[in-house]
């Protein structure tokens, strides 16, 4: 699926022990499996299934996604961040393609 791009909002700047949004969209079509071409074929599902997020080398979250999310998935959270270190955000979709976006971020 080569249209497939993530995107990512982190605040410009934050102090240690702040609370910091983060914001994430990936575009995807997420094909549940459940619709038909226009010949009656079944569309073989396709979507992300899982999303994951670290920072500083841990797991902040690690989430399932099912058919029942919508196409280009949208997920905000927040974390506390404690030191300057990298945010790595990686989507992982039924085709066995993993995508994946690393952001530095700065503690002031």
């Amino acid at each position: 699926m080569s249209d497939v791009r993530p995107r990512i909002r982190l605040p410009r700047s934050a102090k240690a022990g702040d609370v910091v949004e983060v914001k994430t969209l990936i575009s995807h079509n997420m094909e549940t499996g459940q619709r038909r071409d226009g010949s009656g074929n079944v569309i073989p599902r396709q979507i992300i299934n899982r999303f994951t997020c670290e920072y500083a080398g841990k797991m902040v979250v690690d989430m399932e996604m099912h058919p029942a999310i919508s196409a280009n998935p949208y997920v905000e959270f927040d974390v506390k961040v404690e030191e300057s270190a990298e945010f790595v955000f990686t989507w992982y979709d039924d085709d066995g393609s993993v995508y994946s976006e690393t952001q530095a971020f700065e503690v002031g």
